[in-house]
């Protein structure tokens, strides 16, 4: 098969919505590759707390956009955009199927409307901004006439503010060709229900002890940390909120990101929304006729 006849495959959808274990079963049967577009499973050692994809996930389908950085380093949609774009044309070389797959909005969209960064990221910059305190962030903006971002609080919102105030982003108003795009859509219940499970599940495999180990190493506010999980667990060895609480606490957080997400998707037209089972089938019947 020609290189240029092999699609892209693009799976979206909100947190804890089956979107991975999709993409795990269709790259099996059509010799795939998967590619993750999520903000936190780039970051090395942030595993469970991320959900990110396991040894035994890994040893059936090559996975590619994990552990590209330490948690204290500063990663942005160009640097995603990048890389993203080398690794489907090396996936494509080898004769397989791009799987793009996560619920990192800015991510996939960079990807699939090709965003053009007016400018490369100033790495001196970036070196400088990240060994400002929040509050000298905020000066910087003030002096400069940069907006704050709505999550003001968040140093790599704030920097990423300030590297785009001379940037100007344009993006081709259609996806580009050869790209099979789908959301996975779930009963607000049974996410929710989906959410509590997996939580527990984190509970259960170790994520306080992951959580004390990056914090220990890294400090409980470099990037990785931001996560909702890794924000709560930390909440709690401050001694803020006791252990039983940090199921609820994150339950909620996750199910508010779930909607955040969402909505960010919903503004793509493109995206075809259907539940686990008619997206396995519509994907399946979409690749049968090429691979």
């Amino acid at each position: 098969m020609k290189v240029s006849n092999i699609p892209l495959v693009v799976i979206v959808g909100p947190t804890a919505s089956g979107k991975t274990s999709l993409a795990i079963d269709l790259a099996e049967k059509f010799g795939g590759e998967i590619i993750c577009a999520d903000s936190r499973s780039i970051y090395k050692g942030a595993d469970i707390g991320t959900a990110k994809a396991t040894s035994s996930d890994r040893s059936r389908v090559p996975h590619w956009g994990l552990d590209l950085v330490e948690p204290s380093d500063y990663f942005s949609v160009v640097d995603f955009k990048k890389y993203a774009e080398q690794k489907i044309d090396e996936i494509r070389s080898r004769g397989h199927v791009p799987f793009l797959v996560g619920g990192t909005g800015l991510y996939i969209d960079a990807v699939i409307f090709d965003y053009q960064f007016g400018k490369e990221v100033d790495v001196d910059e970036r070196t400088t901004l990240n060994k400002m305190t929040i509050d000298e962030l905020h000066d910087y903006c003030k002096k400069n006439n940069i907006p704050l971002p709505e999550n003001k609080q968040n140093k790599r919102y704030v920097i990423r503010a300030i590297e785009k105030k001379d940037t100007k982003v344009s993006k081709k108003s259609e996806p580009i060709r050869n790209t099979i795009i789908v959301g996975i859509t779930t009963d607000k219940v049974l996410l929710r229900n989906q959410i509590d499970k997996r939580v527990e599940q984190m509970l259960e495999t170790g994520v306080v002890e992951e959580a004390k180990i990056l914090g220990k190493k890294y400090g409980w506010n470099s990037e990785a940390l931001k996560s909702n999980a890794y924000r709560i667990i930390g909440s709690h060895l401050l001694g803020d909120i006791k252990y039983d609480d940090i199921k609820i606490k994150n339950s909620t957080l996750d199910w508010r990101l779930a909607k955040r997400q969402l909505t960010w998707l919903k503004r793509n037209p493109y995206i075809k929304w259907l539940s686990f089972d008619e997206a396995r089938k519509f994907i399946l019947s979409k690749l049968a006729k090429i691979v």
